[in-house]
């Protein structure tokens, strides 16, 4: 009895507690219904509110409410975590609901709230996790939650506890705000109060979004809310699009967007940031600015100051060495394997600042940065000017100098006065100096007098290439053997050495036969060669031969066989990732991306019985300029000469040259299931 005149109690106290938001939140949620929205839940609204100081320091005040459709929904908003990192944010949840369907509101207290250590792995800054414990939800119920931030996303030097919450560029505010989701939003509001003296830039990429800019007012207070209560499509008001911000002392700029529908990706898409609707927004005047403070920061916290212990670790490598190139890549190389990807916080300083050279040599390990940082005091130590770059792995750059960055390269001048790129991050196992993995790449120098936004150039496919030569004798009874030789460069290279790499020692010689293997289980490996895979001196070679019994299939009259090379006996992603292409649609909407620009060469010479008539596969041919496929199937006397060449352009394509692609992998596919019939 006592515990259900104290729910009642609590129920009664949750309707006398509904403010002016709260009954406006409900008729809302009630407005929602799941045969209206095919999804697990829907965002109600989504509004941020961001007021800049004349530091660069933003505090800013997130609002959300969600409706839950289903049980997928329940699950998927019964907890919900904000990560980020305390030497650069706080961050606090100041309110969080539960709306039942029942119509009770239920508070969620601090009990439920949960700030602990991040899961961590291979970069240890000392991240945390903020998390809010919903519970159990139900089909109906909605969730609404407040959450206070200030600070930015990289931690640099700071001097008092305040301080440490300015962005890196002081004075300067820059955010990327995206306008997408997995499922139906019916508003998101961004909206940032900004002094007057600070000039903002901003662009709306890849759609549209409704604007307003209110300028500076005296009013008798600092802020004065108008709510304006006209509806929206004959339904209540959204949380704060109508509210007119005018402050005496501020700009207001606001981008808001009402039903925003699910986004669709696509096979082989690019990033989500680079063709969904977002908004970039900075009050840096350009790239320079941001290239010239980037070096400034460095140097002024001695990240590549030359020890002696350093500078004798380069003589040494260098020892004997003439020829500028080898001694770039000598040290290239030396940064790349021996100092491991690990990041460990330096403290004060953590986030854009390079940890000093001496520091990464002594712990031999670190991130990006740290590597190229790494390896900028080193090339300097061998007297190279050199200095660190900033880039974007997996997206684009756009032009408003928002920070659209996520992995640090290197820079060094050549003798005749090009800047030649380096990434001893990306480079283990691989030949090359640049990754080509990253061609078409944007990249910003911090060089002393700064540099605009620059894109790395194409890589041609003929320097990736994968080459498979073979010798065979088909038997009459159906027996397969021969010899098969895999050349390899580049990134092809590479992802071949990648199999062995990242294998155990003891099971490098059963590799090659397992592929095999998925030919046929009749198989025999006569002989297997290969060199060290950590040897990137020379490009990487296997030698096999093989025998496979009864591979053919025989009749009274007929031999039936496809030949080996042509049906390709290593079909795996690291030799051929073209061939895992999804090829489903028959257009794009969007820009794709390969692994890498890539060149494939097959040939094969098959000896066949004697006395026998042939009956030749058909020959599949795609020509595009993006990419393109091409066989044929000769016959002298009794010898079968097989020839296939499939090129891929480039990484990243537009949607109009998925075509080419396409085209070109349905090709070869067509030409793995080739059949050479043989008449007896």
């Amino acid at each position: 009895m006592r515990l259900l005149r104290t729910s009642l109690i609590v129920l009664i106290f949750s309707f006398l507690k509904l403010s002016g938001q709260e009954d406006k939140n409900i008729r809302l949620i009630q407005a929602v219904t799941e045969k209206d929205y095919n999804s697990p839940y829907v965002v109600i609204y989504d509004s941020t509110d961001v007021d800049v100081m004349e530091s660069g320091l933003s505090y800013v005040n997130m609002h959300q409410l969600y409706k839950v459709l289903n049980q997928i929904g329940a699950n998927n908003l019964r907890i919900m975590s904000f990560d980020y990192d305390p030497l650069s944010a706080y961050v606090e949840i100041k309110s969080a609901k539960i709306y039942r369907r029942s119509g009770e509101v239920e508070f969620i207290g601090k009990d439920r709230i949960y700030d602990y250590p991040a899961p961590a792995r291979m970069i240890y800054w000392g991240g945390r996790k903020l998390t809010v414990e919903f519970g159990r939800l139900e089909p109906g119920d909605a969730v609404e939650l407040v959450v206070f931030r200030k600070g930015f996303t990289y931690a640099l030097l700071y001097n008092d506890d305040d301080e440490k919450f300015i962005p890196p560029m002081k004075g300067h505010f820059y955010d990327i705000v995206g306008y997408w989701s997995s499922v139906p939003v019916l508003e998101k509001v961004y909206r940032i109060l900004l002094p007057e003296n600070k000039p903002l830039q901003y662009e709306i990429y890849n759609g549209e979004l409704s604007c307003y800019v209110h300028f500076p007012k005296k009013v008798n207070k600092d802020i004065k809310v108008l709510v304006n209560p006209k509806s929206i499509d004959d339904k209540e008001s959204f949380a704060s699009v109508n509210q007119t911000y005018q402050h005496k002392d501020k700009v207001v700029y606001c981008w808001y967007k009402r039903d925003i529908k699910p986004f669709a990706g696509e096979p082989n898409m690019v990033a989500y940031s680079d063709v969904a609707p977002k908004l970039l927004l900075s009050t840096s005047p350009d790239w320079y600015a941001k290239a010239v403070w980037f070096h400034k920061v460095n140097e002024d916290y001695g990240s590549f100051e030359v020890t002696p212990e350093v500078k004798a670790k380069v003589d040494e490598l260098l020892s004997g060495v003439k020829d500028e190139l080898e001694k770039i890549s000598i040290l290239n190389h030396w940064v790349a394997e021996e100092i491991r990807y690990s990041g460990i916080s330096m403290g004060e300083g953590e986030g854009y600042t390079l940890h000093k050279g001496q520091m990464t040599y002594s712990d031999r390990c670190g991130v990006c940065k740290d590597k190229a940082g790494m390896l900028v005091t080193m090339l300097r130590a061998a007297g190279f000017e050199s200095y660190p770059a900033m880039t974007m792995a997996g997206s684009r750059i756009d032009y408003i100098p928002a920070d659209q960055f996520n992995h640090s390269v290197t820079v060094v001048k050549l003798s005749n006065g090009n800047w030649m790129l380096l990434d001893p991050t990306w480079i283990p196992g691989v030949r090359e100096m640049w990754s080509s993995a990253e061609q078409q790449q944007q990249f910003l120098m911090g060089i002393p007098d700064g540099s605009d936004l620059m894109t790395t150039p194409l890589s041609p496919p003929e320097n990736h290439l994968l080459r498979i030569t073979g010798e065979s004798e088909l038997k009459s009874n159906g027996d397969l053997g021969g010899k098969v030789i895999v050349t390899a460069e580049g990134q092809s290279d590479a992802s071949i050495r990648r199999l062995f790499n990242r294998s155990y020692q003891s099971s490098w010689k059963e590799i090659i036969p397992d592929l095999l293997s998925d030919i046929s289980s009749n198989v025999e490996i006569r002989s297997l060669k290969f060199d060290d895979p950590y040897d990137v001196s020379k490009p990487v070679k296997i030698e096999i031969e093989y025998i496979f019994r009864n591979y053919a299939f025989l009749t009274d009259k007929q031999i039936i066989f496809t030949p080996l090379l042509v049906k390709f006996p290593f079909y795996n992603n690291a030799f051929a990732f073209e061939l895992f292409i999804d090829t489903s649609l028959v257009e794009l909407k969007y820009p794709f991306q390969m692994r890498c620009s890539k060149m494939v060469e097959i040939e094969e010479t098959i000896k066949l019985p004697d006395n026998i008539e042939v009956v030749l596969p058909k020959s599949y041919n795609s020509e595009g300029r993006a990419s393109s496929f091409n066989s044929s199937f000769d016959l002298k006397k009794n010898r079968l000469l097989i020839k296939a060449k499939h090129t891929l352009q480039k990484r990243i394509y537009e949607a109009k040259e998925w075509s080419d692609v396409r085209q070109a992998v349905i090709c070869r596919r067509k030409f793995m299931d080739s059949k050479v019939v043989i008449n007896k």
